[in-house]
């Protein structure tokens, strides 16, 4: 990605500052008109803050997290919401198949603290159980110990609610019919070379998703997925 390529990417956003972190890296900062913010590097275009006009912040990222890349088209609208889309085009001469996830690590107050509405009787594959299948069966989805699963078939918006903060994370999704929800609790947060041994208590990840069923593109086709996040404030 180059600078030129990103801002003209970018234009929901009121002001557009290229930046460079300590290591050199450039970056793009996006800031609404309302004072919300959005910063972005262009090593992989990962996401690394997404903040309110309050200048509270709303991702997690783990304090001894490593670099990976993946490349997004990043929105920031005027009211603050958060946009990522994907555009995956095929220009092979054979069909091709993938599975693709938007990874999307919310910062909490505690996980003890937050529900997920939006997948009650839903099918799901849970990977502590070599991805046996399983159906919702709670009317909201709360937690007490680790969480590794896909929900499969789910609807295009998922609430997450933290009754602390007082503050409802809002889902909604396009192209990706299913959803990953993953806490890895503190057995495993020990274990993690790039995760805190207590992080896991301040995050949590719902992701948009396509994995159950490959998306398959013929030569020439284009998919397209669309991620939005937005927050409300209840007190």
């Amino acid at each position: 990605m180059n600078r030129s390529g990103i801002a003209s990417d970018l234009r929901a956003a009121t002001a557009v500052e290229v930046t460079r972190d300590r290591n050199g890296v450039d970056q793009v900062v996006l800031r609404s008109r309302r004072g919300a913010s959005a910063r972005v590097s262009l090593y992989g275009g990962q996401v690394l803050s997404w903040r309110t006009d309050q200048d509270e912040e709303l991702l997690f990222t783990s304090s001894k997290v490593k670099s990976f890349e993946f490349r997004l088209r990043v929105c920031l609208t005027v009211e603050g919401n958060l946009t990522m889309i994907s555009r995956i085009r095929n220009i092979n001469c054979k069909p091709f198949s993938f599975s693709i996830a938007f990874h999307t690590y919310f910062s909490i107050s505690d996980i003890s603290e937050v529900r997920v509405e939006g997948l009650e009787t839903l099918d799901y594959l849970d990977n502590l159980c070599q991805r046996e299948r399983f159906t919702e069966q709670g009317d909201a989805l709360t937690f007490e110990s680790e969480v590794d699963r896909v929900y499969l078939s789910s609807s295009d918006v998922i609430a997450v609610y933290d009754h602390e903060q007082k503050r409802t994370f809002a889902i909604r999704k396009e192209g990706l019919p299913d959803v990953v929800v993953w806490n890895p609790w503190e057995k495993k947060s020990k274990s993690m070379v790039d995760f805190g041994d207590e992080e896991y208590r301040q995050m949590l990840c719902v992701d948009g998703a396509a994995i159950e069923k490959q998306i398959t593109l013929k030569p020439g086709e284009e998919w397209t997925g669309r991620l939005e996040l937005s927050v409300v404030h209840s007190g």
